[in-house]
């Protein structure tokens, strides 16, 4: 598909786009932070893994939760009016872990921490859709990647804290001061609301568009593979071929590299290319460069599986999500909501399973799975097709 020159966007949707910016990365940053102190909190708390898993279903059960509210929110009220509360919201709930005095406390707290986060995560998409409709031009992938930065951020500020014996109360207190003003800050370059448009007629399963379920499925598959990454990939080096712990980190790293940098060639691979081929050829990537690395069996091939396994994702959920936004105007909230739903449960879901497999069949035929499911991603590749109502959207030529 032939590259298009699209028209220069005006300065509101240029300070919109960096206003957005800081969102995804207060997101990504605050979700971190709270990541890299849990070995910290359940040594203070004298949590055993029961524990940890419990305050980790806290933040996956408020994330969904939230997510169902605020699809109906963001289109009523407009997104740029809710994305400002649910950032300043997100930084003082961070605050919550590092104040908890037991587990009662710590879930409750994750509860609401995790709620922010869905609705953050609903809204500033939402918004993000409407400022690549003022460019004209695919910027989803970009946003995802500062995403990835506020988690790269995150991480290494949980790192140095934990270092330096600075405690997890501290800690999350300076993050959220500095979140908060960064939320404050952001808002006003905001767009401002605009009316609700006719919702667009079409098939629906109870109650929701079919092309939103099947979105929603492929963000799904490709959350499993994500999910299974996290979970698996440094246990696959160390048990199955046998690697040092430190080679065995190496894995997810890998991958969550590659995926971070490729998202923010991906907007640029959309205007060349157009989202079905790009998304049909990254899970191509993905799936091929995964099982050839696990049939080979060697440590070595193994890190290329993961840093192929991460170039091909890093482009398809972006475009799924802006797939889904630009959908029906209407619904975008909603729309949205469903798509990060399902993803949400193939993050939670899919490494249970691949768990499962193992036990029964190895651990290299349950990450095969990730790597089917990446392929079927590229078969479905038309699904992430611009309606014809919005033909003058991203990617089209």
């Amino acid at each position: 598909m032939p590259e298009t020159t699209p028209a220069e966007p005006g300065t509101a949707a240029r300070r919109a786009r960096w206003a957005v910016t800081a969102y995804f990365v207060v997101s990504g940053f605050a979700l971190a932070t709270w990541t890299a102190r849990i070995p910290t909190i359940k040594q203070d708390l004298g949590l055993d893994d029961g524990g940890v898993t419990l305050a980790l279903f806290a933040v996956a059960a408020g994330s969904v939760l939230a997510m169902q509210v605020c699809g109906h929110l963001t289109d009523r009220f407009g997104s740029a009016r809710v994305v400002p509360p649910a950032g300043v919201l997100v930084a003082l709930s961070g605050l919550a872990p590092g104040l908890a005095d037991g587990l009662g406390t710590l879930v409750a707290g994750l509860v609401v921490f995790g709620a922010a986060h869905g609705t953050i995560d609903v809204a500033m998409n939402s918004h993000a859709v409407r400022v690549e409709q003022r460019y004209r031009r695919p910027i989803m992938s970009t946003f995802h990647a500062t995403f990835s930065l506020g988690g790269l951020l995150g991480a290494g500020s949980g790192a140095l804290a934990a270092h330096l014996g600075v405690s997890p109360a501290a800690h999350f207190a300076l993050t959220g001061a500095v979140l908060l003003a960064l939320s404050l800050l952001a808002r006003p370059a905001l767009l401002p609301p605009e009316p609700a448009p006719p919702a667009a007629d079409g098939p629906r399963v109870r109650g929701f568009p079919m092309a939103i379920v099947f979105l929603g499925a492929l963000g799904f598959f490709c959350s499993v593979g994500e999910g299974s990454m996290a979970d698996w990939s440094s246990v696959y080096l160390h048990d199955e071929l046998g690697t040092g712990t430190g080679f065995a980190a190496l894995g997810y790293a890998v991958f969550s590299a590659t995926m971070g940098l490729f998202r923010f060639l991906g907007d640029g691979l959309v205007r060349r290319f157009g989202p079905v081929p790009l998304v049909r050829v990254c899970g191509v990537v993905a799936g091929s460069g995964l099982g050839v690395a696990l049939l080979l069996h060697h440590p070595v091939a193994a890190l290329g599986g993961f840093a192929l396994f991460g170039v091909g994702l890093s482009c398809i959920v972006p475009q799924i999500f802006s797939a889904a936004g630009h959908r029906d105007p209407a619904r975008s909230g909603r729309d949205l909501a469903q798509v990060s739903t399902l993803s949400y449960g193939g993050l939670l879901a899919g490494p249970v399973f691949i768990g499962l497999l193992a036990q029964g069949f190895g651990l290299s035929v349950g990450l095969a799975v990730p790597a089917a499911l990446a392929l079927l991603v590229a078969v479905a590749a038309g699904a992430v097709r611009p309606e014809p109502a919005t033909a003058a959207a991203p990617g089209r030529a």
